[in-house]
């Protein structure tokens, strides 16, 4: 029996990235996404198609209990399991302090941190009851050393996924493990939309000398959920290429 996996933010960018290289493995696939239907469906047939696994599309605005309960019903509903969550879905809007509204500093903590906060709540259940699962949690470098004051709030979420995370696998223990990516700067579209002159000198700054590509993200993902990481557990890892 295939293993099954539940994408948050699963539509594109990292999310995207991260089902294409699980469906490689063999696992279905739980998509979430909210508003991108169209390159949903588009990423369910092409994972279909190429890899022979079920995707099951689950749109959810992770901010909003009602939905993350029913999200996480319909998966066990149509798989009977959950064996790793992937909380992915994340949103940004970068802006100084004197123009920042306290609106949309909570709108980027309720998907942010509230969202991980209710995926891993009900998932977590069935983890305990299943004494299995994974938990795998995506911030960024932004939380520990890297962060920007027009990305403050951002910045305030991902360090409070990361407490989130040890706080969950504490919760979860022995038998789920709960860890944190941080990636540092990532080729996705937000990211390819910003000022080139700016991205040009962040890019000094990496020891590598160049940004990362999703699909890196994605790798440390399927690790992570492998039985190769079966004694990691309440750990940060940092995939920034030596962000200094």
């Amino acid at each position: 029996m295939n293993k099954c996996v539940l994408i948050t933010g699963a539509s594109r960018g990292i999310g995207a990235s991260i089902a294409r290289k699980m469906a490689s493995l063999g696992y279905n696939i739980g998509l979430n996404y909210l508003t991108s239907y169209e390159s949903s469906i588009s990423l369910k047939q092409e994972l279909e198609d190429n890899y022979h696994i079920k995707v099951l599309l689950l749109k959810a605005d992770v901010s909003k209990e009602e939905e993350v309960k029913e999200m996480v019903n319909k998966m066990l509903e149509e798989f009977n399991t959950i064996d790793i969550l992937v909380n992915n879905a994340a949103i940004a809007k970068d802006n100084y302090l004197e123009d920042k509204t306290t609106l949309e500093f909570k709108n980027v903590l309720d998907v942010n941190l509230i969202g991980p906060f209710l995926t891993s709540k009900y998932v977590g259940s069935f983890f305990k009851e299943a004494k299995k699962g994974v938990i795998i949690n995506i911030a960024s470098t932004n939380a520990l050393d890297t962060n920007e004051v027009f990305s403050m709030d951002y910045d305030a979420s991902k360090a409070g996924l990361i407490s989130l995370t040890h706080n969950f696998s504490k919760e979860l223990a022995p038998f789920t493990r709960v860890n944190v990516i941080a990636p540092g700067w990532v080729n996705t579209e937000p990211v390819l939309e910003m000022n080139p002159s700016y991205l040009k000198e962040e890019e000094k700054k990496i020891l590598l000398g160049r940004f990362g590509n999703p699909e890196e993200i994605a790798n440390v993902v399927a690790f992570l959920a492998s039985d190769e990481a079966s004694y990691i557990n309440n750990s940060i890892i940092r995939v920034d290429g030596g962000l200094k």
